[in-house]
């Protein structure tokens, strides 16, 4: 694993605010965490020129690390289901960041760039995120794998990952019900994907109640501020 220098401004882009903080090369926060509301509307044009007045105060780092709620392919914006996806689609994200702060830049999907600071780094890991939806990563060694958008593909023949266990059906349904449809989640993930080891995280993960096995593993979210780091191991 290569070694990481300089330090990394590190921002989280969501639906409802958008962080941002500057990590060491071990991903320790040096700086205090900077916190905006995410514009409304929230094209690409706003979104940037918050990030330049949340960290115009943010200074001694050499890189950037971005998590994008949407699914991202090398820096460009596919999709951005909580942002408006029309106006990101095909957006050159991580360019655009890059010349706007003078850094280069790495942007991912915010459950990879979360995935990727829990993970031990050794074997296959899969994390997971609880939350209003229902977010993934995949590891390999330490190595982040290709993003699948799994809260999108249908459960069942009328119901997403995303409406099957997200925050709506927790509320909806309650919380001996919501373990029900967990345990048969967790199966279906078992059996697809072979995980050495399953993280979860994410504000829901405090309401499971059934039996775990020994190698899944609730992990708290800031656990997952590593990832801005380790995202530029393989430099």
């Amino acid at each position: 694993m290569a070694k990481i220098t300089g330090n990394i401004l590190t921002i989280d882009i969501g639906g409802s605010h958008v962080k941002a903080t500057i990590l060491n090369p071990q991903g320790v926060p040096v700086a205090d965490y900077a916190r905006m509301p995410t514009p409304e509307p929230s094209t690409p044009i706003n979104v940037l020129d918050l990030i330049k007045e949340l960290v115009k105060n943010f200074s001694g780092y050499d890189k950037i690390s971005v998590g994008f709620p949407g699914y991202v392919r090398d820096g460009v914006v596919k999709t951005a289901p909580n942002l408006g996806t029309e106006s990101w689609k095909d957006y050159p994200l991580q360019t655009n960041l890059a010349a706007l702060l003078s850094r280069p830049a790495r942007v991912v999907n915010d459950a990879d760039l979360q995935g990727i600071g829990i993970a031990s780094g050794k074997g296959l890991e899969m994390v997971i995120t609880l939350g209003t939806g229902f977010g993934t990563a995949l590891v390999l060694d330490g190595k982040l794998l290709p993003h699948f958008e799994i809260a999108h593909h249908p459960v069942k023949t009328d119901r997403d990952y995303d409406e099957y266990i997200g925050e709506k059906a927790y509320q909806k349904r309650g919380k001996e019900h919501w373990n029900y449809r967990m345990k048969k989640v967790f199966a279906i993930l078992k059996t697809v994907f072979n995980y050495d080891r399953l993280y979860i995280s994410g504000g829901n993960a405090k309401n499971l109640t059934l039996p775990l096995d020994d190698n899944m593993i609730i992990v708290n979210n800031r656990e997952g501020i590593k990832g801005g780091a380790r995202l530029w191991q393989n430099e």
